[in-house]
């Protein structure tokens, strides 16, 4: 099973965005493919910074406090997955990563992720391991 998960994400999402990246070529132009990735990368940068500075900032005042910031963590994790997304080249890794920035996105990102990881402990398919 874990070598199928890493299959798909090594493997299959690259092809699939090189075929992406092939098609739309294809239609508007190599040159205008390639500004539209370097374009939503530029941004992607921008926005990681904002809205990176925006939650450490909401972690401080949580901190200061004395209020835990879990869900804001959970939020900084998400807006660095969404920077990792955006900076790997592609449109399906681009979209994912502009959703994962946008402040709808993260929350609709973590209600799914808190719910499917409450399902793992529930069924028992979540184990800690102690190191």
């Amino acid at each position: 099973m874990f070598f199928r998960k890493l299959l798909f994400l090594f493997i299959i999402i690259p092809v699939i965005e090189l075929y992406i990246l092939i098609e739309i070529g294809k239609r508007i132009g190599v040159w205008y493919a390639i500004g539209i990735i370097v374009l939503t990368g530029v941004l992607g940068a921008y926005l990681v910074k904002n809205q990176g500075f925006y939650i450490l900032k909401k972690i401080q005042i949580d901190l200061n406090e004395g209020i835990l910031p879990g869900d804001n963590l959970i939020q900084a994790v998400i807006i660095l997955v969404g920077g990792v997304l955006l900076i790997t080249p592609g449109f399906l890794t681009d979209i994912i990563g502009l959703i994962c920035l946008m402040p709808a996105g993260r929350l609709i990102i973590k209600n799914y992720s808190l719910k499917w990881l409450k399902n793992k402990i529930k069924e028992g398919n979540f184990y800690y391991k102690e190191y």
